[in-house]
Formats: structure tokens, sequence, C-alpha cells
């Protein structure tokens, strides 16, 4: 018989029973509302941002923490960003975190910046997905492991990263320009940290740190796109809410740079690369009201159509490009102007003329005309992320970053009225020479000063804050191959040009449209690749009776962005606006393609871009090697068009071209005989047909297409080992022929087996040099499937510090060889299939995947129903179909080897 409880035993148990409520029950409330977006709060502090958007099926998840590189102490450079890596290395409840993303088709990853740190994953929507993820950041929050064995394997992987970014000069100049500018303030500090801090890292500081700013009051949760809300709201409760409300105070920091007295410089000098000058100057906090006016600013004097800087260093041949970028951070942050130069321009002169331009804007005034250009653009920029579900959660992490998430929409109406007199006064307080990153010091008797550091109010800012209208919510889509193909509606010109239309609903009304040209044969094309490359760029820059800037406005006044590209066989045209827009978009379109005017200075411009970035390339361990496998892959003469030249010879071939040539493949190759058409989005159809109509028809391609075989040669396993000065990463390629085409009857079990070997982010490759060995920041296996004659290949990457190089390959060639030996597991196959079947579906979910694969089917005579036929391949395929085809074709004796890097001693 069961013994009555005690007295005591009683009032123990009521009170162990009391707090397990207080502790699961965390009570959740709403908070505001403010144009789609729903804020909830848990009573531990976690703040929930709702996003719903049923147009797309898929789900973003993003958790920003309010951490970063600011708030590391000293000797603790780095931390945040390590904290980041060490969280994937899982707990007791999730301990193969990683690797399950893989496998539930997730995109997923964290990133690290100066005031904050975030994770998130991007998926096909699913309920069972999207609670195991929640259910993992609630895990992730408290009860990572951060344990001396993984920091130990990940250490050689966060030194991996900080040698890649070593190996880039722009990174580099970044990083010193910084350092200079903040002498006390931690945003001088790289958010990589010191080397000299990663490596020494105290395990028990780091768990502190994680524990201090880990904390559901320091966190906010973003979930948008599709899904249940009522349940996710439950969801949330349940796993949020049983980790109980932090009793630490969070660190009050108060460090602030004083105002900079006098100019500053830094010089880098290493191998490589291509000459670059930049100014820097301090600005106010994020939220500062003045900082809208910089968000036109920037634009105003860095756009490539009619930036002043544009037109006074890169339209003047004195550089071969200009860019800037500001950023708008928690306390005074800062702005960056910049020209890169190819190798026979002056750098004293392009300094000159930089300093010249910015620091006298307040005697040169910009025109009405200017302001609104670049308003309208940067408005349109800002309607097309908020209306991409898988972009604004995690761009609402850097408001949260600032204080408070609703700056997202307070920044937007703060841009909305800007005065020209503001930007006027905003330059003429912060350009000046003494708040200026370049020069020497000089002594002036009358020292000019910016303001001094200050910090805001962000409640108060907001206080005037009035949210507008909230985004209309629209109905969902189903994703699946045989629906698409349903609701697809096919058409074609008497041009030839074969069109793809599927309406569906999206937010805002956007639509997303794909057009491809093929062009040209073997025999024509013959010494025609330079002009086919350097054409597409040189569109925008003038047509019909349109300038570059008039383009670039009419594209604004559209809210489009339209880019071309391509070479010797084939243009392609991206284009992204909004349903009213859409005929017209396709009508300047047409006016580019068929009436380009091709000036003389464009060309120029184009062309010292192309030599400035062939000149970097030659000192890049990554293009050389890509570079050597594909000249393996091609062995053609020099003026047959499936030729790779080296850099050297591509230096040359665009020294000689000129504009007569361009006009001559334009007149020659240029039509839409054997064009493909594709619009995704919510448009009007007959207006569509319309537009289409009217722009294309009629505009034959005067040579005809003939699809260029590039059947595979016959390698030898072989190394080839390229030296190159001052590169602290070092880079390795491996390249295999395949005898087989897209859609044979293997396709299925090799797109398996290579997804288990080295292909996933849980593959036997990543698990053994990335996780385990930590020798690697990334590495990969890739098979690329040529979808019209049996001339596939299948690749091996990585990246690596140069001392690792033997380990790197053992290990790759021990991976390797035991696959071929002893084969895959069934488990192995079961999480590939799911992996590579949610990845698709996700894939399918994207507009502009749809758009490019509808155009593509067109061109391949197919439809969207081969996506059904290989997913369900893919679902039936055995793991002795997997196994069979992993050893028919992975053939390492006739496997290409390149590395590339700075070796200690002969490799």
């Amino acid at each position: 018989m069961k013994k009555p409880m005690s007295m005591i035993s009683w009032f123990i148990a009521l009170w162990l029973w009391s707090c397990v409520q207080s502790v699961s029950a965390a009570t959740l409330q709403k908070v505001t509302e403010v144009e789609g977006v729903s804020q909830y709060r848990l009573s531990n502090g976690l703040e929930i941002l709702l996003v719903p958007d049923d147009a797309k099926p898929t789900t973003t998840v993003n958790m920003t923490y309010r951490v970063g590189s600011r708030h590391e102490n000293y000797g603790q450079t780095g931390m945040a960003h390590l904290l980041e890596h060490m969280l994937f290395k899982g707990s007791d409840r999730f301990p193969t975190a990683w690797a399950e993303f893989s496998k539930r088709g997730m995109r997923a990853n964290g990133s690290t910046w100066i005031d904050r740190t975030n994770y998130f994953a991007s998926f096909s929507a699913n309920d069972d997905n999207l609670r195991w993820y929640l259910a993992w950041q609630a895990d992730a929050m408290t009860n990572a492991w951060i344990a001396r064995r993984d920091l130990n394997s990940e250490m050689t992987v966060v030194r991996n990263e900080m040698e890649s970014n070593e190996n880039q000069p722009e990174s580099v100049l970044f990083h010193q320009t910084l350092a200079t500018m903040y002498q006390w303030h931690n945003y001088g500090k790289s958010t990589i940290g010191a080397r000299s801090d990663v490596e020494g890292v105290d395990i028990d500081q780091l768990r502190a740190f994680y524990r201090t700013y880990y904390q559901p009051d320091n966190a906010t949760l973003v979930i948008s796109g599709q899904f249940p809300e009522k349940q996710v709201l439950q969801w949330i409760q349940k796993e949020f809410g049983r980790i109980p409300k932090p009793q630490r105070t969070l660190p009050r920091l108060y460090t602030l740079d004083p105002a900079q007295d006098g100019e500053r410089s830094v010089t880098v000098r290493r191998v490589g690369g291509t000459p670059m000058v930049q100014a820097a100057y301090h600005l106010p906090p994020g939220t500062h009201p003045d900082m809208a006016a910089w968000e036109l600013l920037v634009p105003l004097m860095t756009d490539n159509t009619a930036g002043r800087l544009q037109k006074s260093l890169v339209d003047k041949q004195k550089a071969a490009s200009v860019y800037g970028f500001h950023v708008a951070a928690a306390d005074p942050g800062f702005v960056i102007f910049g020209a890169q130069l190819s190798p026979d321009q002056d750098l004293a002169t392009a300094t000159h003329i930089l300093l010249n331009e910015l620091e006298t804007l307040g005697s040169q005034t910009f025109t009405e005309q200017e302001l609104e250009r670049v308003r309208a653009k940067w408005l349109k920029n800002w309607e097309l992320a908020f209306t991409d579900p898988e972009q604004v959660g995690v761009s609402l992490s850097e408001t949260i970053a600032l204080g408070d998430w609703r700056m997202f929409f307070f920044i937007r109406d703060r841009v909305r009225a800007v005065s020209l007199s503001d930007v006027q006064r905003v330059a003429q307080t912060w350009l000046v020479q003494a708040n200026r990153t370049l020069a020497t010091y000089i002594p002036t008797t009358d020292p000019v000063r910016a303001p001094a550091p200050q910090r805001v109010d962000v409640a108060e800012q907001l206080k005037a804050f009035q949210p507008g209208k909230a985004v209309a919510r629209v109905a969902a889509f189903q994703a699946h191959p045989a629906h698409i193909e349903n609701l697809t509606q096919r058409h074609q010109l008497p041009s030839g040009l074969r069109i793809s239309l599927l309406r569906k609903p999206t937010r805002g009304q956007m639509v997303t449209a794909t057009l491809l040209l093929q062009t040209g044969n073997a025999q024509a094309l013959r010494g025609r690749t330079v002009a086919a490359a350097l054409l597409p760029s040189l569109l925008k820059k003038g047509a019909g009776d349109m300038n570059r800037e008039q383009i670039e406005d009419r594209l604004t006044a559209l809210k489009a962005e339209l880019h071309f590209s391509g070479g010797a066989e084939g243009m392609t045209a991206t284009i992204t606006t909004q349903e009213p827009y859409l005929p017209e978009v396709i009508a300047l379109m047409g006016v580019l393609l068929r009436q380009p005017q091709l000036p003389e200075s464009a060309l120029e411009e184009v062309r010292q871009q192309a030599l400035t970035d062939l000149q970097q390339a030659q000192t890049e361990p990554q293009s050389l090697v890509s570079q050597a496998l594909q000249r393996a892959l091609n062995p053609y003469p020099a003026d047959d068009v499936r030729y790779v030249p080296t850099h050297t010879e591509q230096a040359e071939m665009l020294r000689r071209v000129q504009v007569a040539d361009l006009r001559a493949y334009h007149q020659t190759f240029w039509g839409s005989s054997f064009g493909q058409f594709s619009a995704v989005g919510s448009f009007d159809e007959a207006a569509v047909r319309k537009a289409l109509h009217m722009a294309f028809d009629g505009w034959h391609t005067p040579t005809p297409y003939t699809y260029i075989s590039r059947p595979n040669p016959t390698l030898t396993a072989d190394t080839q080992v390229l030296s190159v000065p001052d590169k602290a990463n070092a880079v390795l390629g491996m390249v295999l022929p395949l005898a087989i085409r897209e859609l044979d009857a293997e396709h299925a079990a090799l797109l398996v087996a290579n997804y288990i070997w080295g292909g996933s982010g849980h593959s036997r490759l990543w698990t053994r040099i990335r996780e385990k060995e930590g020798l690697s920041y990334d590495v990969r296996s890739q098979l690329s499937l040529n979808s019209q004659e049996s001339a596939s290949q299948w690749s091996v990457s990585a990246i690596f510090a140069p001392q690792n190089l033997a380990a790197v390959q053992q290990a790759i060639s021990q991976e390797l060889v035991q696959s071929l030996q002893q084969g895959f597991t069934a488990a192995e196959v079961t999480a590939a299939q799911q992996g590579i079947l949610r990845m698709r579906q996700h894939a399918r979910a994207q507009d502009e995947v749809l758009a490019r694969s509808l155009a593509n089917n067109d061109f391949l005579n197919r439809n969207f129903l081969v996506s059904q036929a290989l997913d369900d391949a893919i679902q039936k395929v055995t793991l002795a179909e997997v196994n069979a085809a992993w050893k028919k074709y992975i053939q390492p004796s006739a496997m290409l080897q390149v590395v590339a890097g700075t070796w200690p001693k002969s490799p």
C-alpha cells in the first residue's frame, strides 16, 4: 500500500510544481502592429515579430541577438563571431543541428556584425520544419555546449575564414581604415577579431559571454512568409516560454571616440590587386535624424550613371570604378567613399579629385532633379526588400540592432522628407578635412571639426513616427510541378520568340521575368568572344534617344531592376518590377536591345573595369585554379569560341576590341528568332503579350543559332601547383569529366551519391574536413550536368591555410577511397533524398528560379513536369543504384587537381 505523503513533502512538491509552472507559463502579450508587422513579447523579455505573407510558400526565421563586436572587452575581440560558430556545434537535445539543416532542405546560416549577431533559416513552408527550427533556436539560446573540444576543432575553421579575408586587398584596406579612424571605440576592431585573441580565447570567458548576451530579453525573433500564425505563437510560447527571465543586468557600454581633430592616413602594401584610394568620415548614430540624408548623399556621389564621383573619375578615365557606403550603427558610425584604379591610372591624381569632390560639397550644390532621382531609387529598393518575405526578416536585424525594429519604417519616412538643404548641410558638416581618414596630418590654424559624438534616445525619436498602411495579404501559392505546369500559358511570336507566362499572387504585385537570346554557331563566332562578352554591359549606357541617366531614371520611375549578362552563345536579361509597369519595362528593354548607342566613352569605361578585374584576378588563387581547370576541359584553338584564354590573353583582347566590333556583332547575331521569355508573378497577360509583340516582333536573328558541342576531353590524374605570392589562404580544385547527361537514367542516383559524399552541410567530406579536423572554412563537391549531351563534370573544391595542403588532400583521398570501396548506407540515402527534395521544393518557391526554369525549359523543348519526374526518380532511387552509379562514374584515375597559394615549401 502506498504511504501517504507527509505535510513537509506535500509543501515541497507544491513549491516545485509552482516553480515549473512559473517557468513554462511565460505570458505572451501583443504590443503593436506596424504595416503588417505584428509585435509580441513574452514575459521573459523575448520580442517576437510576425510578418505573414502567403504569396510565396516559404518561411524565413531570423533570430537577432543585440550583441556584436561592439560588446567585446579587452582580449575578447572576435568572441561574438566565434560564438556564432560555436552555436552550430550542438547541444544535448540537438547534437547535430548543422547536419539537420541540410537534411530538412533549409538554407540556414548566421552572421556577426558590429552591433548584432543573427541566425536565419529559409525553407519551404512546412509546420514540422518550423517547429523543429524554433525548438533548436530556443535550446541554442541557453543550452549550447560551448565545449573546449568543439572550440579546438572550430578554431582552424575560424582562422581559415580570417585568412580568406586577408587574401582580399579591399578587405584588408577596410579593416585598416576603421582601425585608424577609431582610437577607443570597438568599431575600430575587426568583427572576426585579432588572431591572438581568437587563438587564445578562454573557454570560461566565452561561456560567460554567451550566458550574458544569449538571453530572451536581448533577442528578437522574426518569422516571415507563409506560416500558421496562431499555432506559431503557441509553439513560441511553449519553446521559449520555459526560459526564465534573466536576473542579470546587461553591461552598460559608454565608450565613444572624441571628435577627430585632424586627418589621418594609413597605407597597405601587398602583392597583387590594383590601386585603391578611399576617404572615410565619422557620422552620427544610425538613429540620428541626419542619417536619412546620408541614405541619399552616398548615391548622389557614387551612382554609376550620374554620381558626382562617377562623372569626375570614371567618365574622365581617372579611375576604373568608384564606390561608397555608410554604416548606420547604434553608436556613431562612418561613411567611406573610394575609387579603384587600373594599373596605368595615377593614384595621386585620383586622390586629389576624390577629396576635392567630397570636401567642396558645401559650396557645390546638388539639384532637385539629382535628389529626386536617388530618392526614387532608394524607395524602390526599400519596397523591393519589404515585399520579399525572405529578405524582410533579415533586413529588420539592422534596425533591431539600432534599438527598435520600427526604425525600419521610420528611416523610410525620413528619407521621404529629406530636403536639398538637409543634404547640403549634412555634407558640409561631416565631409571636412579634420574628420577624414586618408592623408598625413597637417597642422592648421583654424581647424574645422565635426560635431561631438552623441547618443540618441530612440523612444523619443519614435514619438513622431506614424505607421503607414498595412501591406495587403495575398492568397497562398503551392509550388508543385504539376500545378506550375497547369498555370503556365505558352505562346510564340511570328519572329520565333517563345513565351511562358505564370500568373500567381505576389506581395506588392511583384513580377519577375527572364529573357534568353540564343546566338551564333561555332564557325560564325570565331574570334568574337570579347565583343560578345562586353556588349550586354553597354546596353544601359545609351539606347535610342536616351542617355544613361535617362535610362536609369526611367527604370526608377517604373520601379524596375533590369540586368543584362551573356557571352558568345547568348544573352540573358532579368526583370523585377510591379504588375502595372511590366509592359513598359518590356518596351524599354526592346529599345535597349535593338537600338544600343554603343558610345566610345562607354566602351572605355567597361574596358578599364574589365582590365582592373583581370589585374586583380591574376593574383587570386580561386581565379587561377578555376582558369586552369577550364583550360584543361576546353582544349581548343585560340580563335574557337570554346577556347579559354589566359589572363594575359584576355587583357590583350580587351585592349584591341573596338566599338565597330561590338556594332558588327550586334547586327550579325542578335535577334529574337531563337529566344525565350518568361514571367512569373502578378501581371496582365494580354498586356504583356502585346508589349512583347511590339518590342520584338520582326526582330529576326540574322545568323542562325546552332548548339555548340563541348565533348569532354580525356584527362589523366595529375596535380598542377600554382604559386601566388603573399596570400594567407590557398585553394584546391579538382575536376572529373562524366559521360552522362541531365535526366539520364542514373541522374537521380548520382545526385544522391554526391549529396552524401560532399554536396551538403552534413556530407562525409564536410563532416571530416570542416567539422572534425577543422582544416577548411569551405569544402564541397558539385555535380554539373549538361542538359544536351553526355559531357558533364564532377568537381571538388576547398580553401585552407597553405600548410594544411597535405592534410586536406589526404582527407579527400581517404574519403573518396572509402566511399568507392565500402559504398554508402541506407540511412545516408534516405537523409539525402529528404534533403534534396526539400531543397528542390524551396527552389521552386522562388519566382526568379521559376522564371529562369520556364525559359530554359522552352529552350530545351520540355515542360515543368520534368521537375516532377526527377523528384519521383530521387524518391524511388535505391541504395544499390546509388552505390552503383558512384562506382561507375567516379574514377580518380581521370581526375585533374589544381592547387594555388603561397607555399611554405614546395608542396
